[in-house]
């Protein structure tokens, strides 16, 4: 198994992400493109301390873009939506100190 700080790449915090956790009680994150669901549910539980209902993942292609003249690619990502158990909840505000996200 590996280590659930570098599965989990960052929290995403977008009006529909923050609208789902509310409402769905589901968090996002983008994760490393080759993590499976089975790694990324013990990555947030150990680090979050909280219980995984369920994962959705989702691999985002990189799109094309411009500079002047000049064409390049952005890179290829993972989105997962993770569904909490009931009575557990996470706020983004309040990771533990000893905790990171690694970024990539």
């Amino acid at each position: 198994m590996r280590d659930p700080r570098s599965v989990l790449v960052r929290p995403l915090m977008t009006e529909k992400s923050m609208q789902q956790k509310e409402e769905l009680n589901a968090v996002t994150f983008e994760v490393a493109v080759d993590a499976n669901k089975v790694e990324i549910r013990h990555a947030v539980e150990k680090v979050f301390n909280v219980k995984v209902a369920d994962v959705r993942t989702q691999a985002r292609q990189g799109k094309w873009k411009r500079m002047g003249r000049f064409e390049g690619r952005r890179r290829n990502w993972k989105k997962a939506m993770v569904t909490l158990a009931p009575g557990h909840s996470r706020a983004y505000g309040t990771r533990p100190a000893a905790t990171g996200f690694a970024r990539t």
